[in-house]
């Protein structure tokens, strides 16, 4: 299976490997690596996938998309990325909430968020690549991260031979938790950097970063190469579909659901990446009815799905659901040319940067909008959620999980589609702990998170994650703030 990025509008374009598309991250050209073809799924796949570990599940439908890879290094790639070791609780564990709705908790790895379960077998893929390429140059990952990516890259890629990886936040725009993973993060190869302003002024850095020929000549000069770990990086995204294949398996060996039944899938999201997954499960031919894109303030996805116009020129929030602040939804992209090509993806990239909106064709909003929905929840929501969900189940979830439950219910209520649902739950309530106590109606006087996860537990009568205990032991060790123009330096090592 080849690559090709979303922006080639050539009769002949410029195909790569699987190996290539995750070494190099970004297209030359700006646009995101896509396989060539969709691979198919059937249902005696999936029949055959519902015995196996989420490991073997992981590795046979990385095996569809990465067919470069050797099959038995994939096999024992992901035995080792998602062990009892790495994912205590269960790499991608349902929990079932009523007859409609069920939670896959993805945050049991040594981050406690979701972005583990990409980035403990990306670095994996990216070895291996660098290897299948002959690459000689060391790899220099850059992240942007509007909070979880960066302690999950960082912990990834740490002390990974061959290559190194800087991570850039937005100085104000993490929860004290996440700012404090990452700041103490140990590894001999890694550095932070906080940025000033928001999430998507970080990523448009990174991106500048990647598109500049004179800095990545410069790069080399210093014995390396950019590459990203975000999920514009294809090695990122492809470990994202199987927990949704790997949901639908433990659906029906639980008897929720039976063989071929479909489910509806709510994804809280501001990247577009994780529902992007979803979707490319669904047009691998996994039973999937319909996905609810759920936002939060920063809604820019709910009124893209509700008009067809995507429009990043709008005030800017900063939210209790960090992950989700953003206005550049970069994996939207991939859906653009899935639906779309190539010509279109690229002139709507070209007005996006040039006008900051865009309004698709009829036809194709169409496509789009007989697949997804979006609904969005506000701060007040966001906290009634929560709460409602503790009160209601005993189910203590972090702000980004209720903006998915509080979303899924509107669809719910307003459609009264009452498949079964699968609900991401993208991390765990401590890394949030102060906002989760404060919408259960104790709000926590104190700054020393500490005493914050203390109080959460107390509250609660659940414990504190092991891997966030130790975070608070660790010294800082990252203290730098630039502003977005000095990026590059820091990218450079300057």
């Amino acid at each position: 299976m080849n690559y090709r990025s979303t922006r080639d509008t050539s009769n002949t374009p410029a195909y790569v490997s699987s190996a290539e598309a995750i070494k190099k991250g970004l297209a030359p050209d700006g646009g995101l690596y896509m396989p060539d073809s969709i691979p198919h799924l059937s249902s005696g796949d999936v029949e055959a996938l519902i015995p196996l570990s989420y490991a073997r599940r992981a590795a046979y439908v990385l095996s569809m998309y990465l067919t470069d890879y050797d099959k038995a290094a994939l096999e024992a790639d992901c035995e080792a990325a998602y062990s009892e070791e790495k994912f205590p609780g269960g790499a991608a564990v349902l929990r079932k909430m009523d007859d409609t709705f069920s939670t896959l908790e993805l945050w049991h790895g040594p981050t406690c968020a979701f972005k583990d379960m990409a980035l403990q077998i990306m670095p994996r893929l990216l070895s291996r690549a660098l290897s299948m390429t002959g690459e000689k140059l060391r790899a220099h990952i850059l992240v942007a991260t509007s909070g979880d990516t960066g302690k999950a890259a960082l912990e990834g890629y740490r002390d990974v031979p061959g290559v190194d990886i800087t991570v850039f936040y937005p100085v104000d725009g993490v929860s004290r938790m996440q700012k404090m993973q990452m700041t103490t993060q140990e590894g001999e190869n890694v550095n932070v950097c906080a940025v000033r302003g928001n999430f998507d002024d970080a990523q448009n850095g990174v991106k500048e970063i990647f598109s500049d020929a004179a800095l990545a000549d410069e790069a080399k000069k210093a014995g390396s190469f950019f590459s990203s770990a975000n999920s514009i990086n294809w090695g990122r995204l492809a470990p994202q579909i199987v927990y949704y294949i790997s949901a639908y398996c433990d659906l029906v060996k639980n008897g929720s659901i039976k063989l071929g039944d479909e489910i509806n899938v709510c994804v809280p999201t501001g990247n577009f990446g994780n529902i992007f997954a979803a979707y490319l499960a669904k047009t691998m031919g996994l039973p999937i009815a319909h996905l609810i894109c759920a936002s939060n303030s920063n809604c820019v996805l709910t009124d893209f799905l509700k008009t067809g116009t995507y429009d990043r020129t709008r005030e800017f929030f900063k939210t209790m659901s960090p992950s989700m602040d953003i206005l550049i939804s970069s994996n939207l992209e991939r859906l653009l040319y899935v639906v779309g090509g190539a010509e279109l993806t690229s002139r709507l990239m070209n007005e996006l940067k040039e006008n900051g909106k865009y309004t698709l064709p009829a036809d194709i909003m169409a496509k789009i909008g007989g697949v997804f929905s979006g609904y969005y929840l506000s701060e007040k929501e966001t906290a009634e959620t929560i709460g409602r969900t503790f009160d209601k189940f005993g189910y203590l979830i972090d702000t980004h999980t209720a903006v998915g439950v509080g979303c899924a219910e509107k669809y719910v209520t307003e459609t009264g589609d009452k498949k079964v649902t699968v609900i991401a739950s993208t991390a765990s309530p401590y890394k949030f702990a102060a906002d989760v106590a404060a919408s259960l109606g104790r709000p926590i006087d104190s700054d020393e998170p500490s005493e914050i996860l203390g109080t959460l537990s107390s509250i609660s009568g659940t414990e504190i994650p092991a891997p966030l205990k130790r975070t608070l032991t660790l010294p800082v060790r990252f203290t730098r703030v630039v502003d977005a123009s000095e990026m590059p330096n820091v990218a450079l090592k300057k």
